[in-house]
This record gives C-alpha cells, sequence and structure tokens, in this order.
C-alpha cells in the first residue's frame, strides 16, 4: 500500500479537524512524508494552515470549492490544544463579555498567559494574533 493511500486512511479515522505532521511521522521518512502531504494538498484532502499544521476540507455549499473543514477560530484552538498550549480569551473579547464595551472584537486573539507563541496559523487570509500576560500588573480588587 502507498502512504499517500495510508495517509489518507489515518486522517479519515482521526476525529477533529487538525492534522500534525507529528503525528504522522512514524508512517514514512521525512521526505517520503512530504511528497504524499503534497500530493493530498493536490488532492484537495487536506490545506497547510501552520508550519506542520493540516487541516481537513470540505466542499462549500455556496461555491462548491475546497475550503477547510472548520473556521479559523475553531482550527486553531484545536492545533494549540494538540500543541500543549492553554488558551483565554483576549482582553477586547473579555471586555466585550463582560459588557465593558459594545465594540465587537474584530480579529481573533488568543491570550496564552504565561507562554510566549510565534507560530502563525492562518485560514482564508486571517489569522492568529497572541497576547499574553507579560506585563499586565496584577491587582488584588
Amino acid at each position: 500500500m502507498k502512504l499517500e493511500d495510508r495517509l489518507l486512511r489515518s486522517i479519515k479515522l482521526r476525529s477533529g479537524n487538525v492534522v500534525l505532521r507529528t503525528e504522522l511521522a512514524g508512517l514514512g521518512s521525512n521526505s517520503q512524508l512530504s511528497e504524499a502531504l503534497r500530493a493530498l494538498q493536490a488532492k484537495g484532502v487536506l490545506v497547510r494552515i501552520g508550519t506542520g499544521v493540516y487541516a481537513k476540507t470540505r466542499k462549500s455549499v455556496a461555491t462548491g470549492a475546497t475550503i477547510p473543514a472548520g473556521s479559523l477560530e475553531t482550527l486553531a484552538t484545536e492545533t494549540l490544544k494538540k500543541m500543549g498550549v492553554m488558551l483565554n480569551s483576549g482582553r477586547a473579547a473579555d471586555s466585550y463579555n463582560a459588557g465593558d464595551t459594545t465594540q465587537l472584537p474584530g480579529l481573533f486573539v488568543a491570550n496564552t498567559g504565561r507562554r510566549r507563541i510565534r507560530r502563525k496559523i492562518a485560514v482564508g487570509g486571517r489569522s492568529v494574533v497572541y497576547e499574553n500576560d507579560y506585563g499586565q500588573a496584577k491587582t488584588d480588587t
């Protein structure tokens, strides 16, 4: 059985919409894996959303085009959880949810707490913006 067929079967059996390259590393060598992932992208089975991060695809009901099987928010959250990063909502979303402001947050901002992240995750021309708790004074009120 070709590596491409084994990858296809492995991807279809996985729950969730995000597949990390490290999860597939045991199926073949680096060069074989790169070639098979490129072939699956060309066939429209996967779309690359970051370095070593791929998302499953589906057909758009409106246009019939192949699109990622989720929004930026869901795919980025799933990716970072698989990588062991705990996420919180950003300050703008917290202000809106608390009723302090009526302005909706325009970007998907992920607060990574005390962890610093520089990984780019992009879907459909939009990418994740990160913020962390560094430089914020903690008050006891």
